[in-house]
């Protein structure tokens, strides 16, 4: 029995204290260690990810397994690039059929000793470790901002820096930004030279005490959970600002369109519903992926018709994401089309019969598992399969919509 019931609460008003931003988390982690990391880090995530980064960067033994830690992945695989060890990284199945050739390219243009141990192009692999002169390197933009973070983490400490040229249309820059931002946090010079061009000197990183934001990413569940309650409701959530380094801040606005007012007081956010609601939803996602699914499903059980581009890396995450919300949404009632190969999704009112007894699968993808828990909000109950995923970014995901009033046992 590993599947979770979930019964909501007609409203919701609570007091959430989110988890640190696992983005913001594994990126101060890589800075942290090529600093030297002595001072203290606070406020450190709980969640999978990020205990597998702490434990690479602490113990570094030669088989690091990551599991579904994809950024750990990417970033450790950089990290090790520049440190005088030799570390064979692996992780889940889905995580070996992940690519990865993007950056091990790249990488290998800056003189990396990187070797594929089974299959070309994807994990595990083995990282030979050696100083790097770094230099000039030319890759496309539409790749995942997770390779381009990782290469740019370690550019200070590169012997000539790093003039990264980005080719074609930049999805995700606003994990970009955040990297830049965080890195100058702890002393490096780091700039866009221009639209498609970073500059990054040769530095060293300061090895300082820092505390981790709240994560976005994680407000989004409850912007979702507002939005479908069908009385008044408000939630508080603490220890986010409107000045974040995290793009996926722009939920707030976002959700404005979808009947959720945010105030910002100096503790956080205070969230509550309101009774307008846009006829039609229409949004690029390129710089937020992450919030795709919370978004469409909220639109759905709306029944605000939508259609969102800037998806294209979302058939990479911890499952293909683009199939996955078309067969779960199905199973609800709802016919969802793609386009493009996939990096645009949409839906023109178009209904399906609803599957009795629907359970929700969540192809080890946690994003999957928490867009669709506040669909009991609109049902009455909920049934998720493998409700444990969330530990992967919010461990206390389950115990928080108890606070909030939801009811749920195990099936």
């Amino acid at each position: 029995m590993n599947r979770l019931l979930l019964s909501a609460p007609s409203g919701i008003s609570t007091d959430i204290l989110l988890p640190a931003s696992k983005s913001i988390c594994n990126r101060v982690l890589i800075i942290h260690a090529l600093s030297g990391g002595k001072q203290p880090l606070s406020n450190l995530s709980d969640c999978d990810d990020t205990k597998a980064m702490i434990e690479a960067l602490k113990n570094r033994p030669a088989i690091i397994d990551i599991g579904a830690a994809g950024t750990a992945m990417r970033f450790l695989t950089a990290f090790f690039s520049t440190q005088s060890s030799c570390h064979i990284l692996t992780g889940t199945e889905r995580m070996q059929h992940r690519p990865i050739a993007s950056l091990v390219d790249a990488l290998r243009s800056l003189g990396a000793n990187i070797a594929y141990e089974r299959n070309q192009g994807f994990p595990p692999i083995r990282v030979s470790g050696t100083a790097l002169c770094g230099g000039e390197i030319t890759m496309p933009g539409n790749v995942s901002s997770q390779y381009i973070s990782a290469l740019l983490l370690i550019a200070p400490t590169l012997q000539n820096g790093l003039n990264l040229h980005l080719t074609g249309n930049i999805i995700s820059r606003s994990y970009i930004n955040m990297t830049i931002s965080l890195m100058k946090d702890f002393g490096a010079q780091a700039s866009w030279a221009d639209q498609n061009r970073i500059v990054v000197k040769p530095s060293t990183y300061i090895d300082r005490s820092y505390s981790m934001e709240s994560d976005w990413s994680a407000a989004s569940y409850w912007y979702e959970m507002i939005a479908l309650c069908s009385v008044a409701s408000s939630v508080r959530l603490t220890q986010l600002s409107h000045d974040s380094c995290q793009g996926d801040s722009r939920v707030a606005a976002v959700f404005e369109k979808l009947g959720v007012r945010t105030e910002y007081t100096e503790q956080g956010v205070n969230l509550t519903k309101v009774n307008t609601v846009v006829p039609y939803f229409e949004d690029d996602f390129s710089d937020i992926p992450d919030l795709a699914q919370t978004v469409i499903v909220t639109c759905t059980l709306l029944g605000i018709p939508f259609r969102i581009t800037g998806l294209q890396t979302l058939k990479i995450k911890e499952t293909d994401r683009v199939l996955a919300l078309e067969r779960e949404l199905y199973k609800l009632g709802f016919v969802l089309k793609d386009e493009a190969e996939g990096s645009a999704m949409l839906w023109d009112g178009e209904r399906s019969p609803l599957v009795e007894g629907a359970v929700i699968d969540t192809y080890e993808d946690h994003r999957m598992a928490m867009a669709f828990a506040p669909a009991a909000l609109k049902f009455g109950s909920i049934c998720i399969d493998h409700p444990q995923v969330v530990n992967k970014s919010y461990v206390g995901y389950w115990n928080d919509l108890r606070q909030a009033g939801f009811q749920m046992e195990m099936v």
